[in-house]
């Protein structure tokens, strides 16, 4: 079931996180690309300033998001169109929180690690519903965990924009049909 998905995904992942910014309510603080300051220092092994962060690009981060993200969720190993969309949720909220949500609409252990045993409920899932059904149903858990977040006043538009345009192209990456 390997997607070979990563570059398209990240692709729709950066349209989504944009550039820089630094907005005092946004816990993350100081991030480009997606990418935190405090991530980016755990990276590469020392701290950075404000001008390095604003230099990033999508060809720095984009072995960040590939072994952290990724790599992390197994998304080689999701059908596509729900790798787009645990990879995401993967880098708005945490890998593990995706891989526990993941793992709760396919009814595994809920510990936030990728293993054998949720990979084989996914494709069993997969099987019994397809993939566009699983789509659905994650990107909704999305959205019920947005709105329960105290900075959804603040963020929570963009946040539902941003999961119903990637059910939108991860509908399109499972189908095959154009989004």
């Amino acid at each position: 079931m390997a997607s070979g998905n990563f570059q398209l995904s990240l692709k729709e992942i950066l349209l989504h996180e944009g550039g820089f910014v630094n907005h005092p309510k946004d816990p993350g603080g100081m991030t480009n690309l997606g990418v935190t300051k405090q991530t980016y220092e755990d990276w590469i092994g020392h701290s950075v300033t404000e001008t390095i962060m604003r230099k990033l690009t999508p060809e720095l981060v984009a072995p960040l998001y590939k072994k952290k993200y990724w790599d992390v969720l197994r998304c080689d190993s999701l059908p596509k169109g729900l790798d787009l969309c645990v990879f995401d949720f993967g880098v708005n909220a945490g890998t593990n929180r995706s891989g526990r949500y993941l793992q709760r609409l396919v009814a595994a252990k809920q510990d936030g690690v990728i293993g054998p045993a949720t990979l084989k409920a996914v494709e069993a899932q997969r099987a019994e519903i397809g993939t566009p059904a699983m789509i659905d149903r994650f990107q909704d858990m999305r959205r019920e965990y947005y709105k329960q977040l105290p900075t959804f006043a603040t963020f929570g538009r963009g946040w539902l924009r941003r999961v119903d345009e990637v059910e939108k192209k991860a509908k399109a990456m499972a189908t095959g049909r154009p989004a």
